[in-house]
């Protein structure tokens, strides 16, 4: 239930969204070659809820859409300045720098997964790229990008995290709450 003091901010399908991002990207990082059909499942779910993210990011709710969070470099340049001084504005939504953050994950989320699937093609002749790669040279490069995009993309999770954390302290809100159950104290702020 919310309260007066209350905004519903992030509907329960971005909460969803985000969540199972959470779960599954954590679950194939976790598994990599040793529970392969388990990585596979988690990786094909990965690219699953990056795709619906994306289509919510364009029809999805105010504060689901991309538009209203992703802003250009300069505009996120001040705004992280702003933060080091102490003194960045509050947003409803995602600010600048958490905005930029949702575009390099998806990215980076996306590139490991394709990444994944050429893998997969190659080394193991399955998946929808089974049968493209006839040479099984191609296995081994395309794993050690695999790697090496999912070990960048865990490092743009934990910046990420620290974001979030660091936003929490400066504007004296549990940022992590307020995904779980959508709410934000209402307040100044976009």
């Amino acid at each position: 239930m919310v309260t007066q003091d209350q905004v519903k901010v992030w509907d329960p399908l971005v909460r969803a969204l985000h969540w199972t991002l959470v779960g599954a990207f954590l679950a194939a990082f976790a598994t990599g070659d040793e529970w392969l059909g388990v990585h596979v499942l988690a990786g094909y779910t990965v690219l699953g809820v990056v795709s619906a993210r994306l289509v919510w990011g364009v029809v999805g709710t105010r504060h689901a859409r991309f538009g209203d969070f992703v802003r250009g470099p300069r505009t996120v340049r001040d705004y992280l300045r702003d933060v080091l001084r102490g003194r960045a504005r509050r947003y409803l939504g995602h600010n600048p720098a958490g905005g930029a953050m949702i575009v390099a994950l998806l990215v980076g989320l996306t590139l490991t997964g394709v990444s994944g699937l050429l893998a997969y093609g190659a080394s193991e002749l399955a998946g929808p790229f089974a049968g493209t790669f006839r040479d099984p040279w191609w296995a081994k490069p395309l794993e050690s990008v695999h790697e090496v995009l999912a070990n960048l993309t865990l490092i743009l999770a934990g910046v990420h995290v620290a974001g979030v954390l660091a936003s929490s302290l400066l504007h004296r809100e549990n940022l992590v709450r307020a995904m779980v159950t959508g709410t934000k104290a209402r307040g100044i702020g976009s």
